[in-house]
């Protein structure tokens, strides 16, 4: 496993350490090891944990260079992707991640401490809430969920927690130019633009990610996010 991760990488442009590798690989067997208890992934596949959880999550850096920014905040992270994936290869970074679910951040936590890593953080709480807190709200250079909903949800959901100049990277599948179109007057609204979208083939898979990468050029009005499942219901 070590040089398919190794070769994955590479074909990305992004080369990793010795220890990084010895990380994930870590990191992919303490998933395991967790997920026969608390259901965490349906992926149980060692290749296809690599391909579709690690390299998906690494697709990030494809859009945005990593180097450049020093935080980023992951909100429903499920398992740790991608913000566990993005904290290992770039270790500069101080990440956040949050989930609804405490059992989720329970696995994390023990991850975090097996693998020694240190200024990334776990949050128990729901985007829509979390985003009113003043600790927490416009302080990311960085948002990045890889979550399924619609792209005006996922607006609401993350651009109150970027800074100006930071940015909303929405990963999403083919259907991408039709939801950009639904969610042009969110994003306006939110305080986002949209800056670019890049087409990121993942290697050894035939997925091809469409990645929306969306700046922060004005504040959020205080009244967004919405109330808890409103912008789920219905998307601004």
């Amino acid at each position: 496993m070590n040089q398919f991760l190794k070769n994955g990488a590479a074909m990305m442009n992004i080369e990793l350490s010795g220890l990084q590798i010895e990380q994930l690989l870590k990191y992919k067997e303490l998933l395991l090891e967790w997920n026969e208890k608390l259901n965490l992934t349906a992926i149980t596949e060692d290749k296809e944990i690599i391909t579709k959880h690690f390299l998906d999550s690494l697709s990030v850096n494809t859009a945005i260079d990593l180097m450049q920014h020093k935080n980023l905040i992951d909100i429903g992270t499920g398992a740790g992707f991608p913000g566990l994936v993005l904290k290992i290869v770039y270790p500069h970074l101080e990440i956040t991640l949050v989930d609804s679910l405490k059992k989720r951040l329970v696995f994390l936590d023990a991850v975090i401490k097996s693998l020694d890593l240190d200024k990334i953080y776990t949050v128990h709480s729901r985007a829509e809430d979390l985003a009113k807190n003043i600790n927490y709200r416009e302080k990311y250079d960085i948002c990045s969920p890889r979550a399924v909903s619609n792209l005006a949800t996922l607006s609401e959901y993350s651009l109150p927690f970027i800074k100006i100049g930071g940015y909303f990277i929405a990963l999403k599948g083919q259907k991408l130019d039709e939801e950009i179109n639904q969610a042009s007057n969110a994003i306006k609204i939110l305080g986002g633009k949209l800056d670019h979208v890049v087409d990121i083939p993942i290697p050894e898979t035939d997925i091809i990610h469409k990645i929306a990468v969306i700046k922060k050029i004005k504040h959020t009005n205080k009244r967004y996010p919405r109330k808890s499942g409103e912008p789920l219901k219905n998307p601004l």
